[in-house]
């Protein structure tokens, strides 16, 4: 890890592996869902070691605080070595509850739901 590295912060945070793409973090910074110190910041501003941030993400919210530069794309487990999880635990709470079967979601977000599952949530509500 270098200290002397220069590395916007979209970049930092597709990195990190927080958003899939460089464009939909950049996107999401320039919407406001990145803050630093309560402020909402540009996609330029430079990361530095110890910066904290708000980020909210489609899946959940995070409070990360940066401890590594890193300025290009890698595995998910090297990639959790450069920044500190430090979202709190009322969030983290509140955040599994949200995607419980009252809340109309479905688990497995992957393809058509089946006959039998629509029947099932017709049943329900």
């Amino acid at each position: 890890m270098e200290t002397d590295k220069k590395v916007r912060l979209d970049k930092y945070l597709w990195a990190i592996r927080l958003y899939k793409t460089r464009t939909q973090a950049a996107t999401a910074i320039d919407a406001g869902k990145v803050k630093y110190n309560g402020d909402s910041v540009k996609a330029s501003r430079i990361v530095g070691i110890g910066d904290t941030y708000e980020v909210k993400t489609e899946a959940r919210r995070w409070v990360i605080e940066v401890t590594g530069i890193l300025d290009a794309r890698v595995q998910y487990s090297e990639a959790i070595k450069f920044y500190i999880d430090k979202t709190p635990p009322e969030i983290i709470e509140a955040q599994k509850s949200s995607f419980s079967f009252n809340s109309g979601k479905r688990m497995n977000k992957s393809g058509r739901p089946t006959k039998k599952y629509r029947r099932d949530m017709e049943d329900f509500l």
